[in-house]
């Protein structure tokens, strides 16, 4: 039965992590779809799709898949016509939660991000309601091997970051949302690819959380997350190191 119970078990993390993935390819698809339509077809010219390259590289899509969907994109009456939709909100224990979306639908979307709040302790509020906490910024991501701390720091500060932060981990460069293609394309130029590269909002003020309430905030960015048209779910709260370590024991 104990054999019986783990393989169980390990076919549900399985199923959970294909379904995931499966969620993750989707999103990348979207932004994919979304960059295409909005410049040219090819990266070299277009910067919004050249992170959206890059986001399909860090989730491990197949370059085919990637080259079929901007194809698809680009063709004349290429699928689903998604538009861009920020909603604004209070989780539970009073967290701001920001929640951008693509999506084909804004009826359904709106009432899904909706629904998801009031069960799970929040309030959807107006545009702009909460996105005072949080700051709008640029952020390139290279893994530490790609250069020193200084080379790095030298390169992003000449091509107009505002800001690295290097560890062993590696370097996270901030800018500007204006600066952001600059700077990446400058950095891509000298180091190569990076990592990651995108838009962020970063809470300019936080909510610190006991275990409790952390797992009903989280309870809610997970459910927000696992939505199709959500891409991204921004949330000011911080988690003490003890709690944080409890709750992925």
């Amino acid at each position: 039965m104990a054999g019986h119970s783990q393989f169980k078990n390990i076919m549900h993390r399985k199923g959970a992590q294909d379904a995931r993935r499966a969620r993750q390819f989707a999103k990348v698809i979207r932004e994919i779809t979304v960059a295409a339509r909005s410049g040219l077809p090819d990266p070299a010219a277009n910067p919004r799709l050249r992170a959206a390259i890059v986001a399909a590289r860090e989730v491990n899509m197949p370059k085919d898949t990637v080259d079929r969907a901007i194809k698809k994109a680009s063709g004349a009456g290429g699928g689903e016509d998604y538009v861009e939709v920020r909603y604004e909100g209070y989780g539970p224990a009073g967290v701001a939660v920001i929640v951008e979306a693509l999506t084909d639908n804004r009826n359904r979307t709106a009432s899904d991000v909706r629904a998801a709040f009031s069960k799970h302790g929040g309030n959807l509020g107006e545009t702009n309601s909460v996105s005072f906490m949080f700051d709008r910024i640029g952020v390139v991501v290279y893994p530490a091997g790609a250069a020193s701390e200084d080379d790095m720091l030298e390169a992003a500060i000449e091509a107009g970051a505002d800001n690295v932060t290097s560890d062993a981990e590696g370097h996270e460069i901030t800018c500007t949302v204006e600066a952001l293609f600059g700077v990446r394309d400058a950095l891509e130029a000298r180091f190569g690819a990076p990592a990651r590269s995108a838009f962020e909002w970063r809470p300019n003020l936080s909510v610190t959380l006991d275990e409790e309430k952390a797992v009903s905030v989280l309870k809610l960015v997970d459910v927000l997350d696992e939505n199709d048209d959500v891409q991204n779910v921004w949330a000011n709260f911080d988690l003490p190191d003890a709690v944080a370590e409890k709750l992925s024991a």
